[in-house]
């Protein structure tokens, strides 16, 4: 076993339920998971193929520590594949008398091609808490409205349980070494919406690093578990690297809604919105300073 911190944030070389395991009970706040879904994927230095039943029993013990460890206000997420998905629910729901609250649809633009059947375009995340009374910040997450209307919240909209966020794609400056990185602007929401600044963060299969990368950025504590040395140099590699924003965006929230036809409204709405929505994704200002100067013209100041 080895580790390395960097501001706060740690990855631990070792086995899920091994380290989580060492942690105090209810100690974590938001635990995100993103765990091998059984498929046949070349993690390095283990083959994610198991038997049927074996699969099972190690999603019923890693979630167990994961109750476990979750404080009684905190947050589950796990992202998982169709073919073990309606087991997990079953697990979470049924035997650990967890609380549902979402099935998020993460959709992607582009992915595996077939040519007989439907090309898969979507991973499924379950958004499950420890008690019906939890932490859940939505002016954290909201997204940009289609339409201002002076009875609506000038913050946004909630941002509903379909997602678009592009892959990280090979030529992007932030992808990692990695068969299923998740994108930086998706676990952020994930982040910001279940857990204070200065919470713990639990990532149990850290892969990549990018819920590492995340918590770093936004104060959150963090501890990533991940048993292939090679994913655990890499993601701190991540972790040293000078910041230059998110690498990846919902594209909602560029959005700059119609009818802000009263100057003042307009105004202050404008001033507002980077701070709202655009913080840690630099590289989307220009592009939306432009689409302001398209839409309403240039704006003063």
């Amino acid at each position: 076993m080895s580790t390395s911190a960097k501001n706060n944030v740690s990855i631990v070389e070792g086995d899920a339920v091994e380290m989580m395991a060492s942690l105090e009970s209810e100690s974590v706040q938001l635990i995100v998971a993103d765990p091998p879904y059984n498929l046949g994927k070349n993690y390095g230095n283990n083959q994610d193929r198991l038997a049927f039943d074996a699969y099972l029993a190690f999603t019923r013990a890693w979630l167990a520590e994961a109750h476990r460890v979750l404080h009684s206000a905190g947050t589950l997420y796990v992202f998982m594949g169709v073919r073990f998905i309606s087991y997990l629910y079953d697990i979470l729901h049924r035997e650990l008398d967890m609380q549902f609250n979402s099935w998020i649809c993460w959709h992607y633009t582009q992915g595996l091609g077939r040519t007989r059947g439907f090309s898969p375009r979507h991973d499924d995340i379950l958004m499950f808490t420890k008690s019906s009374q939890f932490y859940f910040n939505l002016d954290a997450v909201r997204v940009p409205q289609k339409y201002y209307r002076s009875r609506n919240n000038m913050r946004g909209a909630n941002p509903g349980d379909v997602w678009q966020f592009s892959h990280v794609h090979y030529c992007n400056f932030n992808r990692q070494p990695h068969p299923t990185q998740k994108p930086e602007g998706l676990i952020e929401r994930l982040v910001l919406a279940s857990c204070r600044e200065g919470d713990l963060v639990v990532d149990p299969f850290v892969g990549s690093g990018t819920t590492a990368r995340v918590c770093q950025q936004l104060k959150r504590r963090c501890l990533g578990i991940e048993m292939n040395p090679e994913y655990v140099a890499s993601s701190n590699e991540r972790l040293a690297l000078p910041f230059a924003g998110f690498d990846s965006i919902d594209e909602r929230m560029r959005r700059i809604p119609n009818d802000l036809n009263d100057d003042m409204v307009r105004d202050a709405y404008l001033k507002k919105h980077a701070e709202w929505f655009l913080t840690h994704h630099d590289d989307a200002r220009s592009r939306f300073e432009l689409d302001v100067a398209e839409k309403y013209g240039k704006q003063k100041g």
